[in-house]
């Protein structure tokens, strides 16, 4: 077994074409270090509809430019299969360790394999990329992101010409021929003839972000932003810039791209401490509101003041905040949302007169939405400008939610007050998660095991009324690997995340409020039965 781990580590070692990982690897050779060997070659780094993602390092289990030519090839091969010879492939790529290196491997193998490829003239935005596919009709696109992992990962997103992400069958499809590949020696890799772009796409992207405000809108709410180490600084200056919007405070110590991300243990807004330097910021400047992009700039949290302090707006209390805010504007389209979202948007939706969508968690789902006009997820991501971005889009999500908020500061109003408005409206829609990152990836499978085999009959002292196993699917929804209970007046999701070792579940109660007085006891009864229902799934799952 330890001859047959050496064997394959120097068959690895033979053909990688990084010194770096070379030289990491060569010592582990070296010092037979077994345990990390089989850490690396144990198995292989799986391509799934969230494409790649994984530790930097050396090996099929991590991320390196091995793996990388070999999905960049396994790509491009689906692609020629599908008649798309000679299409062309736009990269994008972030500011993390090897992003670089990792998109100009790719711009090497389409063009060996006769596509054309274009990479984004420098680190940019994840929606710039989205946008770019649609707009160069480009037969695919490839952004190399992490997202908002720690600093030691990487990954490697594909998009087809849609400009959305890939869903089931593609993805087997290029994991299929990703496996095909016997080594990277018989992949053909260009010197050069791939194209680095200029600014005209980033010009004509901030051109369309001109069209999605309000033409007479006032723009006088002040910002603290925060860029959190990533990408997202320079393209949302300037798209605030073009919409008149006073130029955001910035938190210094985190306006640019750092690799290492040395302020935050995880840079990720939703992350306890990761806003901290953001809200020290505001207790300075006293803004209106806080934003923070992550650090490829497709998500979007929002802060407020409320009270004497600032506080973190939830993905679902942004979310239903840019809704009504285009309902009240008057647009035509269908809302939509995953099933992890907060049920809010369908009242809203539906007290307008417009269609509402439920689908399965991530935007690859919301974004194939048939007539889409807006679509959200709890998870920081807001989709406001479909037919330019059919992702999620933290920086024309920004920009809405601060001509929301410049709306209502000149009625004297703040985004706290349409909440209220909101919740009277429709009943206080309260959201929770319980959320667990483990190390042992069976913690996960037990948990979901458990709640199949015995369901709960109740939580929280509520009812549970359906139980529903969502790897069966739905008449809505394709199968994947989660559980639905209904409760009365509840709803809990259960699901194992697609991106991070942990399992996710996703809380929601619904109190009915009678008026604006009783709003304080509906947020007391909620937070109460949130906290009872968490407790006993928590106990129900063994976790």
């Amino acid at each position: 077994m330890h001859d047959e781990l050496i064997a394959r580590a120097k068959a690895w070692l033979a053909e990688d074409p990084d010194a770096e990982t070379r030289e990491e690897l060569a010592k582990l050779i070296d010092a037979e270090d077994h345990i990390e060997l089989a850490a690396r070659f144990g198995g292989t780094l799986q391509f799934g509809t969230a494409g790649l993602r994984g530790e930097l390092g050396a090996g099929p289990m991590r991320m390196n430019r091995v793996v990388v030519i070999r999905a960049a090839a396994g790509l491009a091969a689906y692609l020629k299969s599908k008649g798309q010879s000679g299409g062309l492939v736009v990269i994008g790529y972030d500011a993390r360790h090897k992003s670089a290196d990792f998109a100009r491997d790719t711009a090497a193998v389409m063009t060996g394999a006769g596509l054309r490829a274009a990479l984004l003239p420098r680190p940019l935005p994840t929606p710039v990329l989205a946008f770019a596919i649609r707009h160069l009709g480009a037969v695919a696109g490839v952004e190399v992101t992490a997202s908002h992992n720690p600093p030691r990962d990487n990954g490697y997103k594909v998009y087809l010409g849609d400009g959305s992400q890939i869903v089931p069958p593609a993805d087997a499809g290029i994991a299929a021929e990703i496996e095909a590949i016997a080594t990277i020696g018989s992949v053909p890799r260009a010197q050069r003839g791939w194209d680095t772009l200029d600014d005209s796409v980033l010009e004509a992207y901030l051109a369309r972000t001109d069209d999605l405000l309000a033409p007479d809108s006032p723009r006088t709410a002040r910002t603290v932003y925060t860029a959190m180490h990533g990408v997202g600084k320079d393209v949302l200056l300037a798209a605030f810039a073009r919409a008149g919007f006073p130029a955001p405070a910035l938190v210094a110590e985190q306006a640019e791209p750092d690799p290492d991300f040395p302020t935050v243990a995880f840079p990720n807004p939703e992350e306890p401490g990761a806003m901290d330097l953001s809200f020290a910021k505001a207790r300075e400047t006293d803004p209106d509101l806080v934003i923070a992009n992550d650090p490829d700039a497709d998500r979007c949290a929002v802060a407020v003041k409320d009270g004497g302090d600032w506080r973190m707006l939830s993905g679902d209390e942004v979310g239903a905040l840019l809704a009504a805010h285009l309902v009240r504007r008057g647009v035509t389209g269908t809302f939509a949302e995953s099933i992890v979202s907060s049920s809010l948007l369908g009242r809203i939706a539906e007290k307008a007169g417009l269609p509402y969508e439920e689908t399965l968690t991530g935007f690859k789902w919301i974004a194939r939405v048939e007539g889409l006009r807006y679509g959200y997820e709890e998870a920081l991501g807001y989709c406001v400008d479909p037919d330019g971005v059919r992702d999620k889009d933290g920086i024309t999500a920004a920009l809405l939610i601060t001509e929301l908020a410049s709306t209502l500061k000149e009625q004297g109003r703040t985004l706290l007050d349409l909440l209220d408005d909101l919740a009277v409206e429709h009943g206080l829609h309260a959201t929770d998660q319980l959320s667990v990152r483990v190390e042992d990836l069976s913690v996960i499978a037990d948990a979901m095991r458990r709640l199949r085999e015995q369901p709960p009959a109740w939580l929280g002292g509520l009812t549970v009324t359906t139980a529903e196993d969502l790897t069966r699917g739905t008449r809505t929804l394709p199968p994947t690997d989660g559980l639905r209970y209904t409760l009365e007046g509840a709803r809990v999701v259960v699901r194992p995340s697609g991106t991070e070792p942990k399992l996710k579940c996703y809380l929601e109660v619904v109190v009915p409020v009678g008026s604006r007085e009783g709003l304080d006891a509906a947020r007391a009864e909620a937070a109460e039965l949130l906290a009872a229902v968490k407790r006993d799934l928590a106990a129900a799952a063994g976790i």
